[in-house]
């Protein structure tokens, strides 16, 4: 089987859940997912099925977009619902303050990831020396919000809850962005839900829930779940013909004089070889997929 399965992720599971489930259902170990959801996210999920793990990179790279609501007025030592978590007792800022400051976070800046992350530092993993109650001050990293609206503000006996639309580039952590946001308003906050609305070119709207794989498993109907992985690829696509392709995926280069420079997804009619790079009018394999699985 090769392909991407759209998974809409429930809130409780982890991400390396699905996949256990997927190669449960599919039946080979070659599963892998393009971009974690923490267990108390919800949303796209990409899980990479077969020989489409090698595209991992390709497809975690791209642009996402999140509903997140951030709750002001506490800190969280996790930044997330997950706590344990402190009320400030600071004033709460009005709608207008909010909108004020989140567009201050769109653009391109240094990021300080959760003491709860996966990020390593020193050979160690930051959420297990947290937990140990050893917490490791890791390095920010760029990352870029393309935009930040509010969707609505609630104000309650805990705090505030505002509802807000993210889009933004990989390796932005939501969680962090709701502690920053809150650090600025002077109130503190932390994120209390979370949902993937699109990821890797794939919608929330399209996408199939847990339960329903199950059901097509039953059926012997889960290849109707794969979406082609070539479709998905954030790259220009280069059609190749017959002799062209016996080079291509025996790793020789060969002259594409009429094709720009840089990399592609390169193709046969509409199956998927692999990825090649053009310089100078030579294009050259990078991924090669093996013959007859292209998709």
């Amino acid at each position: 089987m090769l392909g991407v399965v759209n998974l809409d992720k429930p809130v409780g599971p982890t991400s390396h859940d699905m996949v256990g489930m997927l190669r449960r259902l599919t039946g080979t170990r070659r599963i892998g997912h393009a971009g974690t959801l923490d267990p108390l996210a919800s949303g796209v999920l990409p899980i990479l099925v077969g020989p489409a793990t090698r595209f991992s990179a390709e497809l975690t790279g791209g642009r996402k977009r999140y509903d997140a609501v951030v709750r002001l007025g506490a800190r969280s030592a996790t930044d997330d619902a997950e706590g344990p978590i402190v009320p400030t007792g600071a004033p709460l800022p009005d709608e207008g303050a909010v909108r004020e400051v989140m567009r201050t976070f769109v653009g391109t800046f240094d990021q300080r990831p959760p003491a709860f992350s996966a990020r390593k530092a020193g050979g160690r993993v930051a959420h297990r020396a947290a937990r140990a109650g050893h917490p490791i001050e890791l390095p920010p990293r760029t990352v870029v919000i393309d935009s930040l609206d509010l969707l609505s503000y609630d104000r309650g006996v805990e705090g505030v809850d505002v509802r807000v639309e993210l889009r933004c580039g990989p390796g932005t952590y939501v969680r962090s962005l709701a502690r920053d946001l809150g650090e600025r308003l002077g109130c503190g906050g932390y994120l209390a839900a979370l949902r993937r609305t699109e990821a890797a070119g794939l919608s929330v709207a399209d996408a199939v829930t847990p339960e329903r794989l199950e059901a097509l498993a039953g059926e012997g109907r889960l290849s109707e779940a794969l979406l082609p992985v070539g479709s998905l690829l954030p790259l220009p696509h280069v059609a190749l013909d017959r002799l062209q392709v016996q080079a291509f995926v025996h790793g020789s280069p060969q002259p594409l004089p009429d094709v720009p420079d840089g990399r592609a997804a390169v193709f046969e009619a509409q199956s998927l070889l692999g990825i090649g790079v053009v310089a100078d009018g030579m294009l050259r394999p990078e991924k090669v997929l093996p013959q007859g699985s292209g998709t």
